[in-house]
């Protein structure tokens, strides 16, 4: 994967020190070189007829700007420092972020890649070319072809997922939010199937939603036609928002769960838990959609706000 590296106005000293370290033609021509392979200092020398003494201080230009990595290997007469690039992009924005203008980052996950689950018939994953594994087995969850479900259901438990947490560095969220195409889960389907749906985000309980049915009157708009008549179609687009007052289902407050209570800056990723609970009033299972079946051409959406 590519390593990027950002450079902004909020940070001047990043943008000098990136900019000392790329003025120099031999610090360019070792950047090409470190693109072959790692090197240790002499070995760079050596390449580019150098000094060692010239050789390390170019290289100490490099790693204050980020661009390089020298580690301390063991070596035939000791330990010696060997060098590996750390970028391969660097993008310089000029444009000053506005603290009065608020920013989202989002990513939308596929139903199928969960990390965890809880599941019990009636089970199943769907995916736009057919059933996955077998209806009503749970192993059919750890099957590797679950990634391409754009349909998963289970009478009752829970799914998790981790969203890479693409938060800027030292900046702070102002909301997040989950959104996604969801109902209950019948034998069939049965419009007055009541679920309590419950979000947890970082093992933190956030709200409950509860689902008015399973949805199968009619067909959902993208529902693909091998999926049969008489089950489940289509559900509710709903939305979680975990504020800094408190959690929000479709924009009225549903619990006082604050974004200061599930630490979303602590962590790479974003752990986000759909389920019920085991005491649910209405343990009615759940369907989640993803873009390919359905009424919403979307799989499960994650924003951050800052």
């Amino acid at each position: 994967m590519a390593k990027i590296k950002d450079f902004t106005l909020e940070n001047i000293k990043e943008i000098c020190e990136f900019g000392k370290a790329i003025s120099s033609p031999v610090r360019l021509e070792i950047i090409k070189l470190l693109y072959q392979d790692n090197y240790s200092i002499s070995q760079i020398a050596e390449a580019l007829e150098l000094p060692q003494s010239s050789t390390a201080f170019h290289l100490k230009l490099l790693e204050a700007a980020d661009l390089i990595r020298m580690e301390e290997q063991p070596g035939s007469h000791g330990t010696m420092k060997v060098c590996s690039r750390k970028q391969d992009y660097a993008n310089l924005c000029f444009l000053p972020r506005s603290s009065q203008i608020n920013q989202i980052v989002s990513i939308e996950m596929p139903v199928g890649s969960f990390v965890d689950c809880s599941i019990f018939p009636t089970c199943g994953l769907y995916t736009p070319s057919g059933v996955v594994g077998m209806e009503d087995k749970e192993y059919s969850f750890y099957l590797p072809e679950r990634m391409n479900a754009g349909l998963l259901w289970t009478s009752k438990g829970y799914v998790q997922y981790k969203f890479p947490n693409q938060l800027p560095a030292g900046r702070l969220p102002v909301c997040l939010s989950f959104a996604m195409e969801i109902c209950s889960e019948a034998p069939g389907y049965a419009e007055d199937w009541k679920s309590d749906i419950t979000l947890w985000v970082n093992g933190i309980e956030c709200a409950t939603w509860r689902c008015p049915g399973d949805f199968g009157s009619r067909r959902g708009r993208l529902t693909p036609p091998l999926w049969p008549n008489g089950s489940t179609q289509y559900g509710i687009w709903v939305k979680w928002e975990i504020r800094r007052d408190g959690t929000y289902i479709n924009g009225e407050q549903a619990s006082k769960v604050r974004l200061s209570d599930i630490a979303i800056p602590e962590k790479p990723f974003v752990a986000m838990t759909i389920g019920n609970k085991k005491n649910a009033r209405y343990e009615g299972g759940f369907n989640l959609f993803g873009k390919t079946f359905g009424d919403y051409p979307r799989d499960i959406l994650m924003e951050i706000e800052y």
